[in-house]
């Protein structure tokens, strides 16, 4: 079993060691063999790609997204925070792995000047009976090892203004980050590593054959050793094609954002602001 180690997750990919060891035959352009075959062009599907391609630099892998560009899903329409981690349970995967993603995504965008900025964030409590539950929010936070720190009323002004409260909670450690830009350096990466990326490619149906992966899609057939299923939100459709039952199903929903006025953007310092 490998580990895979992307800006966000870390999860395991069981491999036949004789699959990955045999000599890997380079094809000739417009290939349809590879060892992996990563099913989507979002945020996780680059990363993970991006991460095999450094793992085993000799094996052939290809990208299927079926729009036209990357990030064109829920990676590209979020509010692009960088998460710090306060509000998962201390000791869980989930805050571990958002500790380390939020470090390593910031180093990223350093070294590849990317638009980004740890402005942090301020948790607020509007009424009484959300005190105990920004206290609760912030012993987690210092549970969580983060330099949480409790502000008060006139503190949260200094930060934002036009916020009214009883109590805030600030974490320096987010930020927020262009993911677009983020997804479009990992595929030129990716690239770079001799990966390939197939465009307007929609996988219609999965068949397997003698430890093979057999796509088919609406560009051909695509063969592959190993395909990682990081179709998002159309994630449990794909393991249904390929005979998983994922006992769960996705539904989706849609957030909502709001622009402020121009005359409240003024802020003395930006800061990504949420309620307790």
């Amino acid at each position: 079993m490998w580990w895979v180690e992307t800006d966000y997750y870390i999860f395991a990919i069981y491999l036949n060691d004789s699959r990955l060891t045999q000599p890997n035959t380079k094809l000739k352009p417009n290939k349809i063999m590879y060892d992996f075959a990563v099913i989507g062009g979002g945020i996780v599907g680059l990363s993970t790609a991006m991460m095999l391609g450094k793992k085993f630099p000799d094996a052939s892998l290809v990208i299927i997204e079926k729009e036209s560009k990357v990030a064109f899903h829920q990676t590209g329409h979020n509010s692009g925070v960088i998460h710090s981690g306060i509000y998962y349970k201390p000791g869980s995967f989930k805050a571990k792995f958002t500790r380390a993603g939020s470090q390593s995504m910031v180093e990223f965008c350093q070294k590849h000047d990317i638009p980004h900025e740890v402005c942090g964030k301020v948790i607020v409590a509007t009424q009484e009976k959300e005190l105990p539950l920004l206290d609760n929010l912030y012993q987690r936070g210092l549970e969580n090892g983060l330099q949480v720190k409790k502000i008060p009323p006139e503190a949260v002004k200094e930060k934002e203004p036009y916020v009214s409260c009883l109590a805030g909670i600030y974490v320096p450690t987010s930020g927020i980050a262009d993911y677009k830009k983020v997804c479009e350096k990992y595929a030129e990466i990716i690239e770079q590593q001799g990966g390939e990326i197939r465009f307007n490619t929609k996988v219609l149906k999965i068949n397997n054959s003698n430890n093979y992966k057999f796509l088919e899609t609406s560009q051909g057939e695509i063969k592959a050793k190993f395909i990682i299923n990081c179709g998002g939100l159309y994630s449990d459709r794909l393991a249904q094609l390929d005979g998983v039952n994922p006992q769960a199903k996705i539904v989706p929903f849609r957030g909502e954002y709001y622009q402020l006025t121009p005359e409240k953007t003024l802020f003395s310092q930006k800061s990504h602001l949420s309620r307790s």
